[in-house]
This record gives C-alpha cells, sequence and structure tokens, in this order.
C-alpha cells in the first residue's frame, strides 16, 4: 500500500458518513483497519485487548457445551472471531444494525470477515439490537423468542455514551429483564465501555442479575505513550 492512508468504501447511512479505511501505522509498520461514523472513531484494530477480553470473559462463565452466543455489534469482528475461537460454541448470532459493515465481512474487506463468514456456526442478521430485544421477538428473526447462553454487546461507547439517545432504556432495569429473559438458566451478559467502571450502572444491573461484576481491561496506547484502559460488565443469571 503505497498511500498511508486508503479509503476502502464509503457510505451514506440513516446514522450518518460510514467510512472503512485502512492505513499503515508508522511506528510499528503494521496494517490498521479503522470504522468511522462522521468523525467519531467506531472500531480501530490499533486497539482489540477488550473487545477480545470480552468475549473470553463472558465464555468462561459458562460450562456447558454446545453455548449458542449473541454478539451485539459487529464492528472489525474481534469479538465475534472470539466466540468462534471456543470449541464449546455450537452457534453465534452477530446483529448490527449497519447492513454495510456485514457487506464489508462478506465481501473480504475486512480481515476478519473471510474466518467469519466461513464459519458455518455463525450467521449475521441485519439488524437493530436495542428495537429487536424491545419487540419482544428476540434475536433470531428464525427463531422468535429463541433464548441463548450468552449475550455479548459491543455497540454504544458506555452506558451514558450513546451513539443514539434512543438505546438509552437498554440500560435501564426494564430493558435488562428484556434481556434476561431472552437467557436460559445461568446464562451471561456482558458489556463494552469505553469509560470507567459506573457504580450506578453496576446498582441497576444487580436489580436483574444475581451476580455482577465490571472488570478493567488495560492495553497500551501508542499513541499517547501510556497504557488505556476499557470496562467489561458481567452479570449472570443463577
Amino acid at each position: 500500500m503505497s498511500a498511508r492512508f486508503q479509503e476502502l468504501d464509503w457510505r451514506r447511512t440513516p446514522l450518518g458518513e460510514l467510512t472503512l479505511r485502512r492505513r499503515r501505522d508508522p511506528v510499528t509498520g503494521k496494517e490498521i483497519h479503522e470504522i468511522k461514523l462522521n468523525d467519531e472513531f467506531l472500531m480501530s484494530s490499533m486497539f482489540t485487548v477488550a473487545e477480545i477480553e470480552l468475549a473470553r470473559l463472558a465464555l468462561a462463565e459458562l460450562p456447558r457445551a454446545p453455548l449458542d452466543v449473541v454478539v451485539g455489534g459487529l464492528g472489525l469482528g474481534y469479538t465475534a472471531q472470539t466466540v468462534l475461537d471456543n470449541s464449546d460454541v455450537g452457534s453465534l448470532l452477530v446483529v448490527d444494525a449497519l447492513g454495510e459493515v456485514i457487506e464489508w465481512h462478506q465481501q473480504g474487506l475486512i480481515p476478519a470477515g473471510t474466518t467469519l463468514t466461513a464459519d458455518p456456526r455463525c450467521r449475521m442478521v441485519h439488524g437493530d439490537f436495542f428495537a429487536m430485544l424491545r419487540s419482544g421477538q428476540g434475536f433470531d428473526p428464525a427463531a422468535p423468542g429463541r433464548q441463548f447462553d450468552a449475550v455479548v454487546v459491543d455497540i454504544d461507547h458506555s452506558p451514558r455514551h450513546l451513539l443514539h439517545p434512543g438505546n438509552a432504556d437498554f440500560y435501564q432495569a426494564e430493558g435488562l429483564r428484556r434481556l434476561a429473559e431472552l437467557l436460559r438458566p445461568s446464562g451471561v451478559f456482558a458489556l463494552w465501555s469505553n469509560d470507567p467502571p459506573d457504580d450506578e450502572f453496576v446498582t441497576t444491573l444487580a436489580t436483574v442479575f444475581p451476580e455482577v461484576r465490571s472488570e478493567i481491561i488495560s492495553f497500551p496506547n501508542p499513541l499517547q505513550d501510556n497504557d488505556s484502559a476499557n470496562t467489561v460488565y458481567l452479570a449472570k443469571l443463577d
């Protein structure tokens, strides 16, 4: 790649301008893929530790196999790919509101797309995760009300910093109860957040789930020459 930045695709969506680009990191020389919505970065392959840990920590809570898993938010596919790396997983449903992102994976424009589309356990669903939950039909259009062992979510920046204000009800007790109804006994809900642990949100989670904790995930940030941190919330039913 001769140019430092290469725009692989650009789309106008109901949420704004969506861009997939590839660049060469000048320090490491590695190829970096990035997805931007308007001027905001949705995902960068430079920072994937927390997205990987999100899936790993969720599945570590589950002893049974085969596991049925939902991932809300496809992005660059690191969370979904980590789910599929677990041999106990029998099926994975990936829900994303942006059909363009699903297309990029299917077209091989995103590296993880080759793995995800080739795995028969994985199915991608174009839909609004929050609206699907609100509808009462659940996440599998082929099986309304279907329950899962784990629902893993990486969509909003945090429970307080949302991509759309309409997502806010998901982070309240009523929205979390709707989610819990789609989990099997001892099922797990895991959530990524770009912010430090939020005590108020942990308290809300605890009104629905008997077991709740937050994990701080630290990782090197070469752009700032120090460490950065994300949060993973884990909530489990009896």
